[in-house]
């Protein structure tokens, strides 16, 4: 009687731990109080600090969006491109909104929520240098994201560019070439058009390299938060909040890419 009393107590203890980790980090979010989402405040206007140094841009409006789904208030880290997926896989953050590209290689080790932004590569450069292709870069002073896929893109594309590495385009990279102590830059696009537009003399090279989806990433392994945030972007793009968050922060006129919910 006793041993089955002991099979029995085990059978709970089990099925109880089951059932914990079953419960999934929405539970765990609702539970604590907050959700913990990394954003990049680096570069307008995707995520940077305003006058009274609060977070602000567009990924930051869509991470507010999704803690209003969740039904709790969101704590925010800012986070560099090379620490964005380390901190997911460490669990010290339960989501990221920080403009992170959908790579194979990405997926391996995080889950992408379907996209809710689409980018490409753009080159900016100073306009006092002339460079007008990939090849010109050959040779400059370029600077470029640590470990980001401008990084990987450029190693391809201008092997003997000179890279400047940071760990935050913008402010970081931003500054180098407003000081011109950096011939170009290679970043997202969103990213480099709204700083030339800011800037009379720099300027981006017309073409867009690669259409990029941009997607919620989160640590593997748990399929309830997968499917909610999914569900939180299709409606994100089919209630026409997208459309009107692209146009607040790229202007009326901008042509938001076209997402499919």
């Amino acid at each position: 009687m006793q041993h089955r009393y002991k099979r029995t107590a085990a059978a709970v203890a089990l099925v109880l731990a089951a059932t914990s980790a079953l419960a999934g980090r929405i539970e765990e979010i609702k539970a604590r109080g907050y959700v913990r989402i990394g954003v990049s405040l680096g570069g307008e206007p995707v995520g940077f600090r305003d006058a009274s140094n609060q977070p602000v841009g567009y990924d930051v409006d869509v991470a507010k969006q999704l803690a209003a789904k969740l039904g709790v208030p969101v704590r925010f880290a800012d986070v560099s491109s090379d620490a964005r997926i380390s901190m997911l896989m460490s669990k010290q953050l339960d989501l990221v909104v920080a403009n992170v590209s959908i790579t194979q290689q990405r997926a391996r080790v995080v889950d992408f929520s379907i996209p809710y932004n689409l980018a490409g590569l753009r080159v900016i450069a100073q306009k006092s240098v002339h460079i007008k292709t990939l090849a010109d870069l050959n040779g400059k002073r370029v600077v470029v994201g640590r470990g980001t896929t401008a990084d990987t893109f450029l190693r391809q594309s201008a092997p003997q560019a000179i890279f400047i590495y940071t760990d935050n385009f913008a402010p970081d990279g931003v500054l180098l070439l407003q000081q011109k102590r950096a011939d170009a830059g290679i970043e997202d696009s969103s990213l480099l058009d709204y700083l030339a537009s800011k800037n009379d003399q720099l300027e981006t090279l017309p073409t867009m390299y690669g259409n990029t989806p941009i997607g919620i990433a989160m640590a593997k392994g748990d399929p309830a938060l997968l499917k909610f945030v999914n569900a939180f972007v299709s409606d994100y793009i089919k209630s026409g909040a997208y459309a009107a968050n692209y146009k607040k922060w790229w202007g009326g006129k901008a042509v938001p890419p076209v997402l499919t919910p």
